[in-house]
Order: structure tokens, then C-alpha cells, then sequence
């Protein structure tokens, strides 16, 4: 079958390589489309090995269920599915109480659980091979759209869940980097809550695709913008800061923008560093803000987003390719040429 293969150090291509085999408590997938993530340019850019030589990419999976091992009965042959990206055991403390993100059987404390197109097989591929717990129905759904739920979607989803608390009316929301994750961060944030909205980014043409769903857009590498978001919020700072970048210069900004008791999301993985004090006169934190750095979401995350998308409460914006395009896909996203997400769809 065909496929996008990681071979080594900066080698992406497209392969040939054998369907894969059904296991016990798995499914196969007929895929229908997969996503291109930036983690997808930063694998292939990489002077370093990311993932195993020999690893199929694609993490954002949509696909059609073709087959099932004799010991599956929780899912139907032709549902349309999507596939939550942990594949975690299902069986320690934090899957069983909902922290499937968190489980605790991945073989240390610094890695997380099996994630396809990363660490096993994934999706830019005629088929895959997936296990069944890993599923989540989609029916009805544009399947460009379902597939890029699953982290593009979910990443945002799952930070802005997690603080729900403190997104009450009234309250206010930062977000900085407008692409694919921050353009469906403003998306949930508008339908689940009923703060303002500030969005931030390098570039005009990021803004301008926000600009008519938010409260206040800012360029973020401009001399000021830390005044223009204190203004926006009272001058007492954002309630919520998602960065999704994650360099030092945004973690910095987001630093100096949050409120006191405030909370920051930071997903983003740009090797940026954030140096915490603790002394009396500290100034990297106002007292009670917090700092995390949150890993994809909850099975339950991603089921309550795709009803979400079912009933037609967020949209994005989708850049389609087929499977022969992919590797242009991947230069497209890398150029800064894509505005929201970029989707291979299968013949």
C-alpha cells in the first residue's frame, strides 16, 4: 500500500510498504484523510531521529472501519471514525479515572503513551491498523474536518476544558498563534464560553482570519503589545493565556500578560524556556498564576468534540491535498503558505 514514510534523519517519502497485520483488540482503517501537523515538518526538519526509521506519519486520523479482530465487538464494519491519538492501557489509575493522557504505563515519567504517526504507525496511508478503544465515532462529518479534531482540535480543546472554571463571562481569553490550533481555540472558546476574546500573532494575514470572531487582535511582535492587551483586559490581565507557540519570547508574553490567579496553557513546542521565581519581588508571575504544559487530550475530549462539530458548533478552515501531493503539503505548511490546516484526502 502507499504511504508517508519517516526512513531516517530528513527523510520524508512517499513508500510502498506492506498492509498492515490485525491484532487482537484492534481495527483496520480504510483511510479516508489525514492531517499535516507542524510536529510532522518539525520530524522531517529534524538534524536528529524523532521517531523509529521506518514509521508511517500522521497522527490526525479519519477513516472507514474495514476489518475487525475476532475479539472486538464495540464498533460496526463501514462507521466512520475517528482515532483519539494516546493509545494508552486503559487499565492503570489515570485511564481509569479519565487522564487517559496521563497514563501511567509508558515507560517513564517523561514519555507519553504509544501516539500514532509519532511513535508507531500512523495515518498517510492507505490503511492502518488501530486499536479498537482508540475509535471514535463520526459519522456525518466531513472526513477532512473529522481528522483534524483529533489534534488540531483536541489540543486547544483539552487546555481550554481543563480551565473552565476560570472562563466565565466576563473573564477573558488570550491566544497566541493563530494557526491551525489557535484558529479552533477561538472557535471553542466562542462556542463554550462567553469571554473576550484576544488574539495574537506575527503575521496580518493570521489576524485577519480571526479578526471578525474575536474581541481584540494584536500583532504579537510589535513594541506595545503587552500595553494593547493589559488595556483590552482592564489592566488587570487574561484570566486564560493558550500559547501555541511555545518559544521563549511568546511564553515571556504570556507571562506578562496574565492575571493574577490567572492560568497558562502552554501546548506549544518551540523549545522556549520560562524562568520561574520565587523571591518577594518577583516578575515573571503574578502571585497565584499558574504555568503547564498540557499533552493532547482525553478520550472524553475528543468524543465531546466531535458532537460539538456534529451539531455544527465550530468550523475550520481546511487545505486539501491529495495523497500523490503530500510531500507538497508538507512543504506548503512549512513555507507559512497554509492558513488554518492542511489535509491529505485518499483517492
Amino acid at each position: 500500500m502507499r504511504a508517508v514514510q519517516y526512513s531516517g534523519v530528513q527523510d520524508v517519502s512517499l513508500a510502498e510498504i506492506d498492509r498492515p497485520q490485525l491484532e487482537p483488540g484492534h481495527a483496520l482503517l480504510r483511510v479516508v484523510a489525514a492531517g499535516v501537523c507542524q510536529t510532522d515538518i518539525h520530524m522531517r526538519a529534524s538534524s536528529e531521529p524523532m521517531v523509529p526509521a521506518g514509521t508511517v506519519l500522521g497522527h490526525e486520523i479519519c477513516g472507514q472501519i474495514v476489518e475487525l479482530a475476532d475479539d472486538v465487538r464495540s464498533n460496526a464494519l463501514g462507521d466512520q471514525v475517528v482515532v483519539h491519538p494516546v493509545w494508552s492501557c486503559g487499565r492503570c489509575r489515570q485511564c481509569i479515572a479519565g487522564r487517559d493522557n496521563a497514563c501511567v504505563n509508558t515507560g517513564g515519567r517523561m514519555f507519553p503513551a504509544p501516539t500514532p504517526g509519532v511513535s508507531i504507525n500512523g495515518g498517510m496511508a492507505e490503511f492502518v491498523a488501530v486499536p479498537a478503544a482508540a475509535l471514535i465515532p463520526a459519522a456525518g462529518l466531513d472526513p477532512a474536518f473529522a481528522a483534524i479534531l483529533t489534534d488540531a482540535g483536541l489540543v486547544p480543546y483539552h487546555s481550554i476544558n481543563a480551565a473552565r472554571d476560570l472562563l466565565r463571562p466576563g473573564a477573558s481569553a488570550v491566544v497566541i498563534g493563530i494557526g491551525g490550533l489557535g484558529q479552533m481555540a477561538i472557535e471553542i472558546l466562542r462556542t463554550l464560553t462567553g469571554v473576550q476574546i484576544v488574539a495574537l500573532d506575527i503575521k496580518d494575514a493570521a489576524l485577519n482570519a480571526v479578526r471578525d470572531k474575536v474581541d481584540h487582535a494584536f500583532r504579537s511582535n510589535l513594541a506595545g503589545v503587552r500595553a494593547d492587551v493589559l488595556s483590552a483586559t482592564g489592566e488587570y490581565g487574561a484570566d486564560f493565556v493558550l500559547d501555541l507557540v511555545g518559544n521563549s519570547e511568546t511564553l515571556a508574553l504570556a507571562a506578562a500578560v496574565v492575571s493574577p490567579y490567572g492560568a497558562i496553557r502552554a501546548p506549544g513546542l518551540s523549545d522556549g524556556v520560562f524562568e520561574f521565581e520565587t523571591s518577594q519581588l518577583a516578575t515573571s508571575l503574578p502571585w497565584g498564576a499558574s504555568i503547564t504544559r498540557p499533552y493532547s487530550g482525553t478520550r472524553q475530549d475528543l468524543t465531546d468534540l466531535v458532537a460539538l462539530a456534529q451539531a455544527g458548533r465550530i468550523s475550520a478552515n481546511v487545505t486539501r491535498y491529495r495523497f500523490d501531493d503530500a510531500l507538497q503539503a508538507f512543504d506548503d505548511l512549512d513555507a507559512g503558505k497554509i492558513n488554518g490546516r492542511a489535509v491529505i484526502v485518499m483517492d
